[in-house]
Parts: structure tokens; sequence; C-alpha cells
């Protein structure tokens, strides 16, 4: 992912925010008229009722290149399914001509690039920092997922589309850029063969349903992400990386923003244990060790 360099917030009007200074709805933001890339326009009210992934790309990003030609079999396949799901391009090309020649491989919706003011409330809106980014909305306007991006890689046939976020991933190389998201419990264990990571996942699901359930009864992101992990290259990769010890199981909170690690090393892992872990972390009872 790469990142963005945009300009300092206070040098925009606080027009995407409102007193006290929480965010305004999608349908406000974005309102105004948007492009196709045959020229017509359509005013944004036409996503009313709609699934909307706001997608934060640009040309001159590689990552991003790749993204949005899967993106595009994504968008049809869910489109040909009957599906009302629209995509709105907002843009971070560094020439309207760029913008031009991206977006004719497009075939959603766009904020116009002469829009500056559109774009950057948007980005502001959702937070963006590094680019493809990829938020789905349900169709009131609220957040889904800010993960798209790893969603849409993973599900090429869209079988879990409008995908609401999973409470327990399995570790992997497309999903992997998520650890750098916020805190994530990684919980390791001995398994090698496709299957052998089930009683891992259904041990802690139900404590990550719960924090998901009680996060978003409140309006609120999930403060932590659940992963398991198997014996396997990228598993290797992550222990090296965060100097982690080779027992298994290993359960651990990785914080890669902060370089923090927090490391339960039992014999054995029950739903109490990882509870009990859980809930120290987020009473903030647990020493960090470095990464």
């Amino acid at each position: 992912m790469f990142p963005l360099s945009l300009p300092p917030l206070l040098s925009y009007p606080l027009s995407g925010l409102e007193f006290p200074w929480g965010p305004k709805p999608f349908a406000e933001v974005v309102a105004g008229p948007l492009l196709r890339n045959n020229r017509q326009t359509t005013d944004s009210s036409s996503l009313e009722g709609h699934y909307v992934g706001v997608y934060f790309s640009a040309h001159w990003c590689p990552p991003c290149r790749s993204l949005t030609r899967v993106l595009v079999e994504s968008y049809r396949t869910v489109k040909e399914s009957g599906q009302k799901f629209e995509i709105v391009f907002v843009s971070a090309d560094r020439s309207e001509e760029s913008f031009k020649q991206y977006f004719s491989e497009m075939p959603w919706l766009a904020v116009p690039y002469s829009d500056e003011a559109r774009r950057s409330r948007l980005n502001r809106l959702y937070g963006i920092q590094g680019i493809p980014t990829l938020i789905l909305l349900d169709t009131e306007g609220h957040m889904i997922t800010r993960q798209g991006r790893v969603e849409v890689l993973n599900d090429p046939e869209c079988r879990l589309f409008p995908w609401h976020p999973r409470p327990v991933l399995e570790l992997s190389e497309s999903n992997a850029v998520q650890l750098h998201e916020g805190p994530c419990l990684v919980l390791f264990v001995d398994a090698e063969e496709e299957g052998e990571l089930e009683p891992a996942k259904e041990l802690i699901q139900p404590i990550a349903e719960k924090l998901m359930a009680k996060y978003k009864a409140k309006e609120e992101e999930t403060p932590l992400l659940f992963f398991v992990a198997g014996e396997d290259d990228m598993s290797d990769s992550l222990r090296d990386y965060t100097n982690l010890p080779e027992a298994a199981p290993l359960l651990t909170i990785l914080d890669m923003s902060a370089r923090a690690k927090y490391v339960r090393d039992v014999e054995e892992i029950t739903p109490a244990v990882v509870e009990q872990f859980v809930g120290d972390f987020l009473a903030e009872k647990l020493k960090p060790e470095p990464i």
C-alpha cells in the first residue's frame, strides 16, 4: 500500500465534519454529480439503496492498477447476479490527464477530478492514509469494512458479497496487510494441512463475535482483529519479524504500528485463557514487549 501525501487537515474548511466534529454521513459528503467514463453524469442520489464501494486509487500506484483489474471482474460478477452495487472512484492521480486515462478502464462512477474539495472530504471522512483502499458500505451508507481490497482478492467468485467482516481469519499472504491496520490477536498452532486450523478458529470465534457485536452496537470499529496461523512460510516470516518463540500453540497480540507485542505462552489454550488475555489487553493491563 502506498502512503498518501495530503495537505494538512486544517488547510481545508471543516465542511466534512459537523459539531462536535463528528463525521457527516457518506450521502452528504459525496453529494453532487458523479461521472461515468463515457462522459455522462449522474447524481449521487442514484446510489440510494445500493451497496457502495468507495475506491481510493491512482494510476501511478502499481498495486492500485493490479487491484483495479480484479475489481472490474468482481464488479461485473456482482452486477450480473442482480445485486444493487456501485463503486465510486476517488482519484489520487497527479493530473486530470492521468485520471482520465485510468478512469477509462473502469465501468463504475467517479467523483470529478476537478472537484478536489469533495475528494478531500471523502479522504478525511474515512481517514485514508494509503492506497489502494476500498471502503465497503451497506445500503444505508454504514461501513461494512475498510478491508474491501482483501475481501475482493480473497473471494474472486464474489460468493461472500457484500463482504461483511469475518470474525476470525486464517493468516495468508493476501490478508497479512491487515496486520498493519491495528492490534491483531494471532493464535499460532501446529497445523500444516488444509482444515487443521478449524479447531483453533472454533475456539476463538465466539470471543471474536462477542467483541464485534459489542462494538458494532456502539457504532465503533472493533479494536482487535483475530487470526489463526499454522505452519507455513507466512507464519514463519511473521514469527521471525516479531521475534516470537517457535512454540505452538502460542497466543499473541501484535500491534505493528506501536511496534509492540503481547505473548501468552501456555501449554493449553482454552476459551477462558483467550478471553482473559483479550480483556487484559483492552483494559491496558498487559505489559508490551518491543517488536
